[in-house]
Parts: structure tokens; C-alpha cells; sequence
């Protein structure tokens, strides 16, 4: 169903609290639409904090970006957020941040893609890193498009995190899933060890998601194996049980 706009616009709000106030951007950086109608969407202004943007004033747009209600301008990675909403007919909202450490990751060139944690598997699957575009370049739909069609989440080679959903909360509570499961990966390896699920917890994991009729797209890595990301030399090999145990 379809929100009264003024409850839209209160939720893109929040949600924009919600992303300073975690550091999950800094100044003017970070981008958040809706939609509003199926030819309709609401954007974030460009250059205006998200710990100071009001609900008067975020930007009524349509399907091409052309603005059609606002004084100010949508942000300037509204061709990014157009790029997702033409690949995905069941995305709703989108969320774009840049959280500190799994920003990191990619700018060290390190993956998030192996299967790890249970619950981000179940919700997110695996998490690959797009190639590199400028920030608000021509070029930044063209690295999302074969992505986004696959996962609910990706990380932008040195530009931070993509994530979509149903609706702006769930678009949003995939990048606190991100960037947590950052927090607990860089933990590991300054312990110095990371351990994969086994192939078989993760078909499982799959198995009771599809059970659930839990929504969204998810993408497994092929074994990881491989690393899921343009340009790393680090490799983890999936653990696998022993036969017999």
C-alpha cells in the first residue's frame, strides 16, 4: 500500500536522524528516496545535512528525475537511485551512506562478500563491492545495474554503501546490517582469523528464508573462494565440516 505522502516524508526524515546520528555519514553526504506513486519519488536535497533536512524540503521527482515539486534540487546521485528503481519493480526505497568501516573495507580492498554471519546470510546473502565510479558521474548507474538485479545490499568501491527495500526502514536497517557485520569482520581479522559457514549451513539458511517467504534478493558467493570484489589479492576459503562429523 501506498503512504500518505506526509507520513513519506516523516519517514524519509527519520530515517535521515537516524543515519547521522549513527555516523553513518558526515555533513552533507548521503542520499535517501522513495517512492511516492508508481511514477512518483521523494529525494533527499542535495547539500544539505541529514541532521538538519526538513520535510519541506525533500523533492518530489518523476520516474526520469525530472523535478515536478520542491524549491531546492534532488541530490546529486539521484541518477544511482534512478538506475535501482528501473532494475527493481519490488524495491520501494533506497539508502545511500557512507559508513566508516565498511567503506574501509573497500578502499583497503578487502571483501565483504564470504558467508560469515548466519543473520546475514538469512537477510542479506552475500555483500559484493561494485567497481569504482566517480560520485555523481554517468558512470555510477552503470556499476550498481548488474548488481542491484541480484542483492538488497552493495558496497560502492571507496564510496560507501547501496542498500534497498520495501520501504525506507528496511532500506535503512540493511545498512546498519552492513556496516555491523564490517564492525564484527574487522574484529576477526585483527584476531586474526576468519571462519566461512560451511557450504551446507548456508543451503540451509536458504532452505528456511524461502520456508519464511522472507522478500528481497539475495546472491550467495560461489564457495568463497573467490573475492567478490574488483581488484582484491586477499582470498577466504570457505570451512568446510568433516566428513563423518
Amino acid at each position: 500500500m501506498t503512504k500518505h505522502e506526509s507520513d513519506l516524508r516523516r519517514d524519509l526524515i527519520r530515517v535521515c536522524r537516524l543515519m547521522y546520528e549513527n555516523r553513518f555519514v558526515a555533513a552533507t553526504d548521503g542520499n535517501v528516496s522513495a517512492k511516492l506513486t508508481d511514477d512518483r519519488l521523494l529525494f533527499t536535497p542535495s547539500g544539505v545535512s541529514k541532521a538538519l533536512v526538513t520535510e519541506e524540503q525533500l523533492i518530489v521527482t518523476d520516474m526520469a528525475g525530472r523535478k515536478v515539486r520542491g524549491i531546492q534540487e534532488p541530490s546529486s546521485e539521484i541518477r544511482m537511485h534512478l538506475a535501482v528503481y528501473e532494475e527493481r519493480d519490488d524495491v520501494r526505497a533506497v539508502v545511500h551512506a557512507h559508513p566508516p568501516i565498511a567503506t574501509a573495507f573497500t578502499v583497503a580492498g578487502v571483501s565483504l562478500a564470504p558467508c560469515v554471519l548466519p543473520e546475514v546470510v538469512f537477510h542479506l546473502g552475500t555483500i559484493p563491492t561494485s567497481a569504482y565510479a566517480t560520485p555523481a558521474s554517468p558512470q555510477g548507474p552503470g556499476v550498481v545495474r548488474d548488481l542491484i538485479r541480484k542483492c538488497d545490499a552493495i558496497l560502492l568501491d571507496r564510496h560507501g554503501t547501496l542498500t534497498v527495500g520495501e520501504d525506507v526502514f528496511k532500506a535503512y536497517f540493511k545498512l546498519e546490517k552492513v556496516e555491523n557485520y564490517a564492525q564484527v569482520m574487522l574484529i576477526a581479522r585483527q584476531l586474526g582469523n576468519v571462519r566461512t559457514l560451511p557450504t551446507d549451513e548456508v543451503e540451509r539458511l536458504m532452505q528456511t528464508r524461502r520456508q519464511l517467504g522472507i522478500t528481497g534478493r539475495v546472491t550467495m558467493c560461489m564457495g568463497c573462494d573467490v573475492s567478490g570484489m574488483p581488484g582484491e589479492t586477499g582470498r577466504i576459503r570457505r570451512t568446510r565440516k568433516p566428513r563423518g562429523k
